[in-house]
């Protein structure tokens, strides 16, 4: 839904959290860009997302099946991920925890519900960035 996107991306950056987003535009989009494959072909896959939104009724591929395919993938297995939808079905929730999803939104109807909700995925959902472990300078050849 082109509403929800912008409403999304608006929210995201006026919270400080959208600095960088890939929307895709439907389920299959979100798998060719989360394995780097299709037209992402060639991306690596440790560049790929730290954090994937998903909304369960994309057309393509539905967003259960794209859960299932990062939840099925050793590579992706343990990506954050959290459903972020205007629906609320009982039997689709436990399906998605089932399944090992992160985190579980319904999205609010105004701006400033979604910019806590915004801040609430940048802050207990987006994973740090992996730093590399730095050894300490060796004292070899100084003066104690």
């Amino acid at each position: 839904n082109p509403f929800d996107v912008d409403l999304t991306m608006r929210s995201l950056r006026a919270c400080n959290v959208g600095d960088r987003v890939q929307i895709a535009r439907d389920g299959k989009e979100a798998l060719d860009y989360i394995f780097g494959s299709g037209p992402y072909e060639g991306r690596k896959l440790q560049d790929g997302p730290r954090l994937v939104l998903l909304d369960l009724k994309l057309p393509k591929v539905t967003g259960l099946q794209v859960l299932q395919w990062i939840r099925a993938d050793p590579r992706t297995k343990e990506l954050p991920v959290v459903i972020l939808t205007s629906f609320e079905d009982d039997r689709e929730v436990v399906e998605i925890f089932r399944l090992g999803v992160t985190g579980y939104l319904v999205k609010p109807l105004n701006k400033d519900e979604f910019c806590t909700l915004a801040r609430k995925v940048g802050l207990e959902y987006v994973p740090a960035p992996k730093q590399e472990k730095v050894q300490p300078p060796s004292n070899r050849g100084s003066a104690p």
